[in-house]
């Protein structure tokens, strides 16, 4: 048995990893890499498999970075089975056709600019209709069941606690007549995320591929976050302003949904808090995502997987995902309206890294105002929108034109759909049987030594942070055993592109801060203002030469 690793690798998105064994090839997760320029360039890629050779996939859960290449498998000739949960088939479903419809929209507009230019066309990697196609080879399964593949091959989805319909695979494999278990964990889940349950404990394995995304951080704010969610929100409206979430439209936006339900029906008694229950009582809550509606509804019909506590408010008549007030847009003139309105509101919006969809515009809109707030619920990736505000950017460019970053910005950790650092080493800890071997994945390098150490530390168990492309033989002694060979030559010539412009970018925002703080304060003379101004003209020469000819 052997594994490949061809995508989140040493980064959160992309997941795909090739499995071989017991005569047979299968995939575990097919997803679209997204973040900078550089990571989203290995989408249109070829795959580095004949897709034609994969005899089945296994699917962890419906987020992009996991299914989002699914559809594109589909058109480069995949025809097999795809094996997930019945949520996540639910949630697909409408989750894949929206991919297809973001990536038909972006070419669009890219093409508008190369056709001025007389350059040749782009095709989208896949279009909403191939999306539709791909559905037709899901297959839903239940949790906790065994499914044979065939007498060689055995798996079993458990729940991972970290959105509907999201799993934990086991996968036994026997060859020459001895059984072998690998655990992908996809995506682990916190032990407190609102309506899911917690996290499968899995008893035993011989190999984990393990999820890494917080494996330097700890939720330090969980116990409290409903308390600073609802300080945050109640200080913007008595203010005036408005509280912007940029939310996951699948996961985040209902757990924020069952978050204000419960606030609203608190029985918490103390001045202050009452004062807070009012204004937040008074406040209109609109999710402006259609994606989000659907994901709604889909929530709405799977009800039976969520954790005890809501099942015990769904019992009592209380739906976890309505409460006064709530309101959602469907139509783009729903949304621009909102943006129109002078009233204080709550605008939960996907995409949660700001990177496409309707949250740019309610960005455009509000970041510029001191009286409004952009509050963060999710994990922002490198290179994202999202990361950039995050990280204390002083003005973003949003429809090509430069907005300032003048509103409150807030991240409460504790939301995340990602286990931390010590829910990630309870989750080793929690096998009876440990792992031969463990594989970390999803998650960035810095984190994911972090977390290496702590385990080897604490376990003394082997760890491994594969690089992409990388197999190993999972034996005894696992063993690096080959390499996937790029167009290296091709591949680091277009990377050092990118790279060059990335950091062309940050000099010359260095450069603007410098020159306002020194030059425009009239500290240097004018022989220097002059010969600083000659060599930006020739800068701007530059620039505008490459932009004609390219």
């Amino acid at each position: 048995m052997k594994v490949t690793f061809f995508g989140a690798t040493k980064t959160v998105t992309g997941s795909n990893f090739l499995v071989e064994g017991a005569g047979k090839k299968f995939l575990v997760d097919c997803g679209l890499y997204q973040g900078s320029t550089k990571e989203e360039m290995k989408n249109g890629e070829p795959f580095p498999y004949d897709v034609n050779e994969i005899d089945f996939m296994l699917l962890t859960h419906a987020h992009i970075d996991h299914s989002g290449r699914i559809p594109k498998l589909y058109k480069d000739g995949y025809r097999n089975k795809i094996l997930a949960t019945y949520a996540t088939c639910d949630l697909c479903a409408i989750m894949l056709p929206d991919s297809g419809h973001i990536q038909e929209t972006e070419t669009e507009w890219k093409n508008r600019k190369r056709i001025r230019r007389g350059d040749e066309l782009l095709t989208p990697i896949y279009d909403a209709e191939t999306a539709l196609k791909s559905l037709e080879l899901f297959k839903g399964f239940a949790y906790d069941k065994i499914i044979e593949i065939d007498d060689d091959i055995h798996i079993r989805f458990n729940d991972a606690g970290h959105m509907l319909g999201s799993s934990i695979i086991e996968v036994w494999i026997r060859e020459d007549g001895v059984n072998k278990k690998i655990v992908f964990t996809g995506d682990l889940g916190n032990n407190d995320i609102p309506l899911l349950s917690e996290p499968t404990m899995i008893e035993d394995a011989d190999f984990l591929v393990m999820e890494s995304t917080y494996g330097n951080r700890f939720h330090l704010e969980s116990e409290n976050k409903a308390e600073k969610f609802i300080q945050i929100v109640t200080d913007t409206i008595k203010q005036g302003g408005t509280v912007v979430i940029p939310s996951f439209a699948v996961g985040r936006t209902q757990e924020i949904l069952y978050e204000l339900n419960k606030i609203k029906e608190s029985d918490k008694d103390s001045p202050d808090f009452d004062e807070r229950f009012k204004i937040l009582m008074n406040t209109p809550v609109y999710v402006d995502s259609p994606l989000a509606i659907s994901a709604t509804e889909v929530f709405r019909e799977n009800m039976e997987l969520f954790d005890e506590e809501t099942q015990e408010l769904i019992r009592r008549g209380d739906n976890p995902l309505e409460f006064p007030g709530l309101e959602f847009t469907q139509t783009v003139e729903e949304s621009k309206d909102l943006n129109e309105s002078n009233e204080s509101c709550i605008i939960i919006s996907a995409s949660g890294m700001c990177e496409v969809g309707r949250i740019k515009h309610h960005l455009k809109h509000n970041l510029w105002d001191p009286k409004n707030t952009i509050l963060f619920v999710g994990y922002q990736a490198i290179g994202t929108l999202g990361r950039k505000i995050v990280d204390g950017a002083k003005s973003v460019k949003l429809f090509g034109e430069e907005v300032a970053v003048n509103a409150r910005i807030e991240y409460i950790e504790g939301y995340s759909g990602h286990a931390d650092q010590q829910g990630l080493l309870n989750f080793v800890y929690s096998f009876i049987k440990k792992p031969e071997h463990i594989f970390l994945v999803h998650g960035e390098e810095e984190g994911q030594k972090i977390l290496k150490n702590k385990i080897v530390e604490s376990t003394n168990l082997p760890v491994t942070i594969p690089d992409y492309g990388e197999t190993y033989e999972l034996t005894t002694n696992v063993k690096l055993s080959d390499v996937y060979k790029q167009d290296k030559a091709k591949q680091y010539a277009k990377l050092e592109v990118i790279d060059r412009i990335e950091t062309l970018k940050e000099e010359i925002s260095d450069m603007e801060s410098i020159v306002k703080e020194d030059i425009l304060s009239n500290i240097a003379n004018d022989i220097e203002v002059e010969r600083l101004n000659e060599r930006i003209k020739q800068l701007e020469r530059q620039i505008l030469e490459i932009i004609m000819n390219n």
